[in-house]
C-alpha cells in the first residue's frame, strides 16, 4: 500500500487519480469512477467529488493507496 500525503483538508476523488498519474486525463477519471472501477475504504464509489481525508484506503487497477497528510 503506497502513501499519497496531500497538503489539504481533503482532496476529491477524480482530482486524486490525476494527482497520482492513474489517470491521465480529469475525463478518464470520470469515466472510471463512473464504470465502478474506483473503491474508497472497500466500497465502490461512482461520486468523482468524493472528498478523500487523512486515513482514506483507495483501490485503484489492483493497487492500493492511503491518505496521508505531509
Amino acid at each position: 500500500m503506497e502513501t499519497i500525503n496531500i497538503d489539504t483538508e481533503f482532496i476529491k476523488l477524480d482530482s486524486f487519480l490525476k494527482l497520482t498519474g492513474l489517470c491521465e486525463s480529469g475525463g478518464f477519471a470520470k469515466n472510471m469512477i463512473l464504470e465502478g472501477n474506483v473503491k474508497v475504504n472497500g466500497e465502490v464509489e461512482t461520486r468523482r467529488g468524493k472528498k478523500l481525508h487523512k486515513g482514506d484506503k483507495i483501490s485503484f487497477e489492483g493497487n492500493e493507496y492511503i491518505i496521508g497528510e505531509k
